[in-house]
């Protein structure tokens, strides 16, 4: 009939309650989260895996030292997914899912379903006597699983919200040794595969690591599942030391071949290296003129990252008030003009006090020292960073008051 309308239908949902699901609370908690579908060109009356992309996923059911059992859903539904086995860095083979699991191909997550893998000594010789192994996905080389010793391992999961454009990678360093698995760098991981490491409750010796958005992921790290951390940057500082980070990329950002390294910041990069930071007319022109991936950048990216749901999400008054809830709720607030402070409170909580050195921060540069005192008396810095500032302040001052060396 004329004027009729097509409608793509989806035949995602919640998956069966087979065996398999009940055990794996992290299949029912992936289905709960919202996926991003990508229309690839294939025509309506194709089945709906052939329609739709679905980011990699990933569970371990269990490691009994001489069974190693999980499931791996790859980016392309298309595909077979693949285990890669390493020990002490060395790669040892690399396993292909050989296990059928219907409800996968029931809600479009792959076209086969063939996605479970299962590692014995008749698959990978010697795994048994291994006490240390870790798995990697074949195509995207993200940790899937990670076998150590309990010996002098922390009993705990711990997330270090990081809120600098750098991590604190000394801290990193110093308490990887101590996890069973660890990731960093979460906010550059999709939606679908974060969903897959904060839902899985198998790891209880887990460092996880990232810039991400917090309360859309905070259900995830309750005080009662995994102890939280973040240490709060001087606005100021790291406001020059995201403009220098522009900066620095300007040169690749008008290459296109490297271009598509620096993603959506490569309009900002070009812009940032026209202009003459150790000026101040300059810099008043900067500000003057920024486009939009710079502001959304450099403005209260603090408040930006506590207080708002998706990372294009617009900062509102409100939303400060919402951050600074949030950062009431996480277990441990530092600041890095107190850094030795939050370390050591950290290093205890963990009840690593005493056998792991305090980790020395990575020092500021000059540079980035100087063009923050400059932005100081910028007056358009002062408005793109009011509630950052007010954040900030606060922390300093109740670290001032109870902290003592």
């Amino acid at each position: 009939m004329l004027g009729a309308r097509k409608t793509r239908v989806s035949a995602f949902g919640r998956l069966p309650r087979a065996r398999m699901n009940r055990r794996c609370t992290g299949v029912r908690k992936c289905a709960m989260a919202r996926f991003r579908w990508a229309w690839i060109g294939a025509p309506d009356w194709g089945p709906d895996w052939a329609r739709q992309r679905c980011d990699m996923r990933f569970y371990i059911d269990f490691d009994t030292q001489h069974c190693i059992r999980g499931w791996i859903v790859p980016d392309n539904p298309l595909a077979i997914s693949r285990v890669v086995v390493s020990v002490d860095g060395l790669r040892l083979t690399d396993v292909p899912a050989s296990i059928v699991h219907d409800p996968f191909r029931q809600n479009g997550w792959h076209s086969t379903g063939q996605c479970v893998f299962e590692l014995n000594d008749a698959v990978v010789p010697g795994l048994s006597e291994m006490p240390r192994l870790n798995l990697y996905d074949a195509d995207t080389n993200v940790l899937v699983h990670r076998r150590i010793s309990d010996e002098d391992l922390v009993d705990r999961r711990v997330m270090l919200i990081n809120t600098g454009i750098h991590p604190e990678v000394a801290i990193q360093n110093a308490l990887f040794p101590y996890f069973r698995s660890s990731y960093f760098n979460l906010h550059r991981l999709s939606d679908e595969i974060l969903s897959s490491i904060f839902g899985n409750p198998l790891p209880t010796s887990q460092l996880l690591s990232g810039a991400v958005v917090v309360p859309r992921y905070e259900q995830y790290f309750p005080p009662d599942r995994m102890l939280s951390a973040i240490l709060v940057q001087d606005p100021y500082v790291e406001m020059a030391t995201r403009m220098l980070w522009l900066k620095e990329r300007a040169d690749a950002a008008a290459k296109d071949a490297e271009g598509w390294r620096i993603g959506r910041y490569a309009e900002a990069s070009l812009f940032a290296g026209g202009y003459d930071y150790t000026d101040v007319k300059s810099l008043k022109r900067f500000f003057r003129m920024l486009p939009q991936p710079a502001y959304h950048l450099l403005y209260n990216p603090l408040s930006r990252q506590l207080g708002t749901r998706l990372p294009d999400d617009r900062v509102h008054p409100g939303n400060s008030i919402v951050a600074i809830e949030i950062l009431a709720r996480v277990g441990i607030v530092g600041h890095r003009t107190y850094f030795d402070a939050f370390a050591s409170t950290l290093l205890d909580r963990l009840g690593l006090a005493g056998t792991v050195p305090v980790p020395v921060p990575t020092p500021v540069p000059a540079e980035t020292l100087a063009l923050a005192e400059r932005l100081r008396g910028v007056r358009a810095v002062d408005d793109m960073l009011v509630f950052d500032v007010a954040m900030s302040d606060a922390v300093l001052m109740s670290l001032a008051k109870y902290w003592t060396e």
